[in-house]
């Protein structure tokens, strides 16, 4: 993987959890694996990855991922799941920076952060951005602050800077759905684009990673489960998807230049870089 991939400047890596859902074995009393991935956007390229046998345990797969990476200059995302003092702390100790995903599991962190931006004091849209397509039109826009000296006195997270709202107004048809996501940031509000890109990156590792494998590699209809070959196959996988994408002579897609490497030689040999 480091051969493989460059350094960036400010490169965003997502860290994000996926089940393999057929690797359950009912009959040995074993649940399915989730396999926790660190996906950098610039390269599009995993870094890592981490097995645990439950969802929950992502919190104690994280750090150990993160301790496989260097992250220095990077920003760091991850879900709700991941929002843990102990796992900011570990991001900053390693020198980077972090945009984490709020939900509930954080007492009232959550809550004083809506709040804000419910008040009269909420700042003016920082980032607006609007993609359509398909009879669909969705409205992004990110609200941030860092004037938040009264969040830190109540809530000690190690460097935190920042906190965002980041609200998707769907338009399709006559429907109109609209959410609000809350996040915070060891990032400033200097540079909200910033911000937005990282948010936006993390969505990403759905469409660009998780998408790739269950579509081209029909991963979630693979049912090897005896003792470590799920957690194998999949680490092989991702290799495979990274050599695949780092070649770029073949302009087609993931699924088509596996075809191409299993029929002809000569490409398997580019794609693998021994020619």
């Amino acid at each position: 993987m480091a051969d493989l991939s460059h350094l960036v400047e400010e490169d965003i890596i997502a860290l994000d959890g996926k089940c393999l859902r057929r690797s359950i074995d009912r009959a040995s009393n074993k649940a399915a694996i989730y396999m926790v991935s660190a996906w950098s956007r610039q390269n599009s390229l995993v870094l890592g990855q981490v097995k645990v046998d439950d969802k929950s345990n992502e919190i104690t797969a994280i750090p150990k991922l993160l301790t496989r990476l260097d992250i220095a200059g990077a920003v760091i995302t991850i879900d709700a799941m991941g929002c843990q003092k102990k796992i900011a702390e570990q991001i900053v100790q390693q020198k980077g920076d972090y945009v984490l995903s709020l939900k509930g599991n954080q007492g009232l962190l959550q809550d004083d952060v809506k709040t804000y931006f419910e008040s009269p004091l909420l700042p003016e849209v920082a980032v607006q951005t609007i993609d359509g397509g398909h009879g669909r039109i969705e409205t992004r826009t990110l609200r941030v602050s860092d004037e938040i000296n009264w969040l830190k006195k109540e809530h000690a997270w190690t460097g935190l800077n920042s906190i965002l709202a980041v609200t998707a107004k769907r338009e399709v048809g006559k429907n109109v759905t609209e959410e609000t996501r809350y996040f915070i940031s060891s990032l400033t509000a200097d540079d909200p684009g910033k911000l937005e890109r990282a948010v936006r990156a993390h969505w990403s590792i759905e469409n660009n990673l998780h998408w790739v494998l269950d579509v081209a590699f029909d991963e979630d209809s693979n049912r090897t489960r005896k003792g470590n070959s799920a957690a194998n196959l999949a680490v092989t996988r991702h290799i495979a998807l990274n050599l695949i994408k780092a070649e770029k002579t073949a302009k087609v897609g993931v699924k088509t230049k596996r075809l191409m490497a299993g029929w002809d030689n000569d490409y398997l040999l580019k794609v693998i870089g021994l020619i």
